[in-house]
């Protein structure tokens, strides 16, 4: 399904190229009196959020590509093509049939993984990893286990086939005959995971690493990959290994998930979009489309925006010390006067 996604919103980018293409003289459709052509579509869809998106969508990705497209390799481009062409024929799709519902032909769609890819490219040539990096990173790694699985459907099953285990049944057999874990079943439930394996849901691999070796977990709750239904897993741990307290020896291992972690964090993402947008000088020449960059793009009127708004937060933090200091003076005059009197006081009275 979420291939399909992908190449269904890859066709409403083809309604752009077709009414670039045509030059909006291609008539929709014809009736008595009238016609309706791709300028006519264009102009009533144009400011409808979806197409803000898209165009905006669009712009990033030339630049981007433009930029980058030279560190996006055929081998690359090729390899995430097969991925979504098989990803949608193992769901019972005809990949050709998905492209031309979308407006795509194999090279079209090929172009648009080159684009994405060679965004992905530019964000990353813009990460620097710090030694704060890698210490956030190692907070939550944990190097590769070896272990055997067992994932039923229900907790009843599962406690049942820990009994067995308990009992000494053997792990790799009942792996075999009962697990719903395609992948790992016919292998006795053998797998290999770490911290950043994403196959193994996150409750599992926490109580897997908490194992010595030879240990069996009880069953563990966890949601399948569709995010609706429950899975019961029993772990038995066949080689744990404790990370130490020293990072050098997983140094590798760290800066690829501190990569990642950047390349997650949605403000790094924004920032680095901003600054080659910016150094592109994207101009918008339809007034419909004015401001679809707002917020990415920064201009020389943001800029003096930006600097006067610095200005007067420094300026009224200077006031409010000069202030401050004031009311202490005033505080410290009053405070003097006070003792004054009262020592004029003690004197009269004496």
């Amino acid at each position: 399904m979420k291939k399909k996604l992908i190449l269904a919103a890859a066709g409403v980018l083809s309604i752009f190229t077709l009414a670039a293409c045509t030059g909006g003289s291609q008539d929709i459709a014809t009736m008595k009196g009238g016609t309706i052509t791709v300028d006519d579509f264009f102009n009533q869809t144009k400011s409808s959020q979806q197409s803000q998106q898209i165009v905006q969508q669009m712009i990033i990705y030339k630049v981007f590509d433009q930029k980058y497209g030279k560190d996006v390799s055929e081998k690359d481009i090729q390899a995430q093509f097969d991925e979504t062409k098989k990803n949608i024929e193992a769901q019972g799709g005809v990949f050709a049939d998905q492209l031309k519902q979308a407006g795509l032909t194999e090279k079209s769609y090929k172009e648009q993984i080159k684009q994405s890819l060679a965004y992905k490219a530019g964000i990353k040539a813009h990460i620097k990893i710090t030694d704060e990096d890698l210490k956030a990173a190692w907070e939550t790694f944990h190097p590769e286990v070896e272990a055997q699985i067992i994932q039923v459907a229900t907790e009843d099953e599962a406690k049942e086939i820990k009994k067995q285990l308990d009992n000494g049944d053997d792990f790799a057999k009942i792996a075999k005959d009962k697990s719903t874990d395609t992948t790992t079943a016919k292998d006795g439930g053998k797998v290999k995971f770490d911290s950043q394996t994403e196959t193994i849901p996150e409750a599992v691999k926490t109580a897997a690493f908490k194992l010595k070796d030879g240990e069996i977990s009880e069953p563990i709750q966890a949601t399948d990959s569709t995010g609706y239904q429950s899975t019961f897993t029993i772990v038995k741990m066949v080689k744990n290994k404790d990370k130490g307290n020293d990072m050098a020896p997983f140094k590798k291992e760290l800066t690829k998930i501190a990569e990642t972690a950047k390349q997650n964090d949605q403000e790094f993402v924004q920032k680095v979009t901003s600054e080659v947008l910016t150094a592109a000088n994207v101009k918008i020449k339809d007034d419909a489309f004015k401001d679809v960059l707002a917020g990415l793009v920064e201009t020389k009127d943001s800029a003096k925006s930006s600097d006067s708004s610095k200005k007067e937060e420094k300026e009224s933090s200077s006031k409010e010390k000069e202030s401050k200091s004031s009311d202490s003076e005033k505080s410290k005059d009053s405070s003097s006067k006070t003792e004054e009197s009262s020592s004029k006081t003690e004197e009269s009275s004496k």
